[in-house]
């Protein structure tokens, strides 16, 4: 298969609104930063509006509606008769499961561990408790995030694609009703990120480098997954539609829940968050670079027509 005919089988591209996501997330990096350093009161009154359970805030009620607007587009877009048919080939799913659940995150912890030393054993959170991050990482607030920020827009994007494709059909759906939809999550995307730079504005104004060595290892797990996961899928002999998806997962980070749950934690203000944030500034621009090699590397694999050779 050539570059043309990948391009000519990828669907329509991006959006100039997604397009430019990472212009878009400067300025609201911006807007943020200016916002807390203008209004700092207005700032702390949002990261005061919780959930309390116990005396302790548990979910930000900002943040939940800011993120349910960001997961629902993407939710209703899933359709899930597509999610069982890629069920039934095994071998993507299985590689996929592989290295993003027993080796992505031992990477991860190496590659901060080389950046960052020894990881602290505990971090502080939003109502002054000190947590182990281990032990947080597998409590049940970490439940309590999955259900509300993600779970909730699944349900809810569910019902909406059978309600919207029972009444006007499959065709409007997808033509009329998934592109008026879409900006509405990066918007969503756009509003959480001017709520965590208002606090972090001054942390950021004082040591700019602080992006900058969170993006490197960020970046470098990223490509290091990809290569590691495309590599592996190229020797079992995938056709190029299984593998490009599979690295491409692989790859990829839930950083949209990730911001829910450092949040939640830790507060808008925690270094966490900010850590989410950044990886929502590099991700656009590296899955971009990521698919540009898939485009031009699509003739490593095997085609619909090929067989792999047998094993003596």
């Amino acid at each position: 298969m050539g570059l043309r005919a990948a391009r000519a089988r990828r669907g329509p591209g991006l959006g100039a609104f997604e397009r430019y996501l990472t212009l878009w997330v400067f300025l609201c990096i911006g807007a943020g930063i200016l916002l807390g350093r203008v209004a700092p009161e207005a700032a702390r009154y949002l990261d005061s509006l919780a959930i309390y359970v116990g005396g302790a805030p548990v979910v930000s009620i900002p943040i939940a509606i800011a993120l349910f607007f960001m997961m629902y587009p993407i939710m209703v877009k899933i359709d899930f008769g597509e999610v069982l048919r890629a069920g039934k080939n095994a071998k993507p799913v299985l590689l996929t499961l592989i290295v993003t659940r027993g080796i992505k995150p031992f990477t991860m912890f190496g590659i901060a561990t080389l950046f960052l030393g020894l990881l602290p054993g505990s971090e502080v959170l939003k109502d002054g408790t000190q947590v182990e991050l281990l032990r947080s990482y597998i409590s049940g607030t970490l439940l309590l995030s999955i259900a509300v920020y993600v779970a909730l827009p699944l349900v809810a994007g569910y019902r909406t694609r059978k309600s919207v494709v029972g009444q006007m059909g499959e065709a409007w759906f997808r033509g009329r009703f998934v592109p008026w939809l879409t900006p509405v999550s990066v918007t969503a995307l756009l509003l959480t990120l001017v709520l965590l730079f208002t606090f972090k504005g001054e942390t950021i104004v004082q040591n700019p480098l602080t992006i900058l060595w969170i993006a490197i290892p960020l970046f470098l797990q990223t490509w290091l997954i990809f290569g590691l996961t495309y590599g592996l899928a190229r020797l079992l002999w995938f056709r190029y539609e299984d593998a490009a998806p599979s690295a491409m997962i692989g790859a990829s980070n839930h950083f949209e829940v990730a911001i829910a749950t450092a949040t939640m934690l830790y507060g808008l203000s925690s270094g966490a968050a900010l850590a989410t944030v950044v990886g929502v500034l590099i991700e656009v621009p590296v899955m971009l670079m990521l698919v540009r090699v898939c485009l031009r590397t699509c003739g490593w694999f095997a085609a619909e027509d090929r067989v792999a050779p047998e094993v003596a």
